[in-house]
């Protein structure tokens, strides 16, 4: 029997844990042992002194996140087989060693048993980010693994978890590498090349849970006038101008995004007078603008990171919607996502409805879209899916 100090629930709270729930929440907990700090292993006991898993112990509502349901120790064997397994998934779904896709996310915590972690893999380098302290501190054993695991298909290891460990922690991390050095990087999409900037750019660097969506808009684009809005590092807009689209144009309130989107057009489509980006805010630029468009794209950065803000977030949504169905012309396609995992499919939905009645718009349903293959849902973690988007032809 492993050792690891010990949490102890309160009576009749173990089952969830034996619906294989991956978390633990401080109103289920009677005791801990002395001494325990963040990330700490614990082993977690009912209170009739029944082993029921392995896990990181945090500050928070959530006080362990459960690596393991069986007694087992969380040394280098474990990483590595629960990396092995990771990996072996998406090599089935065919999204890793794929040569015209060279990008996939390797890890998807609770979806891939590893809570708190998140890795994505860019042609050679994976990039880590930990969003538990818990994590964090294994950071070094987990490259190694990636490393046993992935041999000479991985070149680097970038840890990118400055901003998502947790404030209270009192943890200061610093981005870097812990493992090899890449400088100067392009990746490939389905065929399509861009920059990857996971050194200064928003998550990981790209957005590659939008993989699959960019791909169907792509059929979309023929002959049409296109707005990416948030457009990041314009993923959306080089799918649209594969697609044949007559004109693109890229808003997001980020500069260097502005920057790398106008790099990736280029890269693509060297010199082609379609595609026209603008750093500004995007309820400003759609306020300004005159403008109608054939198709919308709206895939804003999450409004509701928790439930204290659901309302705020919903009221959000729903502006941002009927500026984009004002802006659209009739017989247009309008893409529209929420990424916040606090806002539940039927909200959206319903934010949606909202602002299409709001703007007098007959809109119908073609599509109800989520996340792609690579970031999997724990079947008994419902929580982890968190993507939603809905395209619609407004009329």
């Amino acid at each position: 029997m492993i050792n690891y100090p010990k949490v102890v629930l309160k009576k009749d709270k173990e089952n969830s844990i034996k619906r294989f729930h991956p978390w633990i929440f401080s109103g289920a907990v009677a005791r801990v042992d002395e001494g325990l700090e963040e990330g700490d292993l614990v082993s977690v006991y009912s209170n009739d002194d029944e082993f029921l898993a392995v896990g990181h112990i945090a500050i928070g509502s959530i006080v362990v996140r459960i690596l393991s349901f069986e007694p087992v120790e969380i040394n280098k064997d474990f990483w590595v087989e629960r990396l092995a397994s990771a990996c072996r998934v998406r090599r089935e779904i065919a999204l890793l060693g794929i040569e015209n896709n060279n990008v996939c996310r390797l890890v998807h915590g609770e979806g891939d048993s590893l809570p708190g972690l998140i890795v994505d893999f860019y042609a050679g380098t994976a990039v880590i980010q930990a969003h538990s302290v818990g994590m964090y501190l294994h950071r070094a054993e987990i490259a190694e693994a990636l490393k046993e695991v992935l041999g000479d298909e991985l070149i680097a290891v970038y840890d990118k978890s400055e901003g998502t460990i947790p404030f209270k922690s009192g943890i200061e991390p610093t981005n870097g590498y812990l493992l090899g050095e890449i400088k100067d990087f392009t990746a490939i999409e389905n065929g399509l090349k861009f920059k990857v900037d996971w050194l200064e750019g928003q998550k990981t660097g790209f957005f590659i849970d939008q993989r699959e969506n960019r791909s169907l808009l792509e059929r979309y684009s023929k002959g049409r006038s296109v707005l990416n809005m948030f457009c990041y590092t314009g993923g959306f807009s080089f799918y649209a101008m594969r697609g044949g689209a007559n004109l693109v144009h890229s808003v997001d309130s980020s500069a260097r995004a502005i920057e790398v989107t106008n790099e990736n057009v280029e890269l693509n489509f060297p010199g082609d007078k379609r595609h026209e980006a603008f750093a500004t805010d995007a309820f400003k630029y759609l306020d300004d603008s005159d403008q109608k468009y054939d198709l919308i794209v709206l895939d804003p950065p999450a409004f509701a990171k928790h439930k204290k803000v659901l309302s705020n977030a919903l009221k959000g949504y729903k502006r941002l919607n009927l500026k984009g169905f004002q802006a659209i012309k009739k017989g247009g396609i309008m893409f529209t996502f929420s990424c916040s995992q606090a806002v539940s499919k039927e909200d959206f939905r319903k934010a949606v409805f909202v602002a299409a009645a709001n703007a007098g718009r007959r809109v119908r349903i073609l599509h109800q879209l989520n996340q792609p293959a690579d970031h999997p849902v724990n079947i008994f973690h419902p929580e982890g899916d968190y993507l939603k988007g809905l395209v619609l032809y407004v009329e």
